[in-house]
């Protein structure tokens, strides 16, 4: 009887991480489309107005972090330890994705936060810069793999400090 449980416990398993696989492939999708479109729309443009103060559309190669928080640290140094900073991150979320079954909001969360640093890794890869187009007021530029980095924790943070389900009795 238990191994009917267990192999069906593994099926949902597997299903559950298929569709973590096919969400982070559509995030990280949509991110580089948007990267693109802005490379060709808004590059050597002026900013684009979108809602009249609140947003406006502006191409930016952001060599740095959020907040230009390692300005300090020269771009020789900074580019490497970027780069590996990423890849380690990516391979540190992939493991922890994999490592065991989580939670739905648990598992959303690490997808996003995972797809957002595939796609800035990636453009760190292949640009050696990333790609950042939306402004809002008083706030540095970002992209959409910022946004699901952003989303991701604030989801993780909800999903953790909330009290677990509580068993169905049947």
């Amino acid at each position: 009887m238990a191994r009917p449980r267990r192999l069906k416990r593994e099926m949902r398993r597997s299903h559950s991480l298929g569709l973590a696989g096919l969400a982070l492939l559509a995030l990280v999708g949509c991110d580089h489309v948007t990267k693109h479109v802005a490379k060709v729309d808004l590059q050597g443009q002026p900013p684009k107005r979108m809602l009249g103060s609140v947003l406006d559309l502006r191409y930016v190669e952001n060599t740095d972090v959020a907040f230009n928080l390692l300005r300090a640290v020269p771009e020789k140094t900074r580019a490497p330890l970027l780069l590996a900073s990423g890849l380690l991150g990516c391979a540190a979320l992939l493991g922890l994705l994999a490592a065991r079954p989580w939670r739905p909001a648990v598992q959303a969360a690490l997808v996003l936060v995972m797809a957002g640093a595939v796609g800035n890794t990636l453009d760190r890869v292949a640009r050696g810069y990333v790609v950042d187009f939306i402004h809002v007021p008083h706030w540095p530029v970002f992209n959409v793999a910022d946004i699901c980095v952003t989303a991701g924790a604030a989801l993780l943070l909800w999903a953790t400090l909330r009290p677990p389900p509580r068993p169905v009795a049947s």
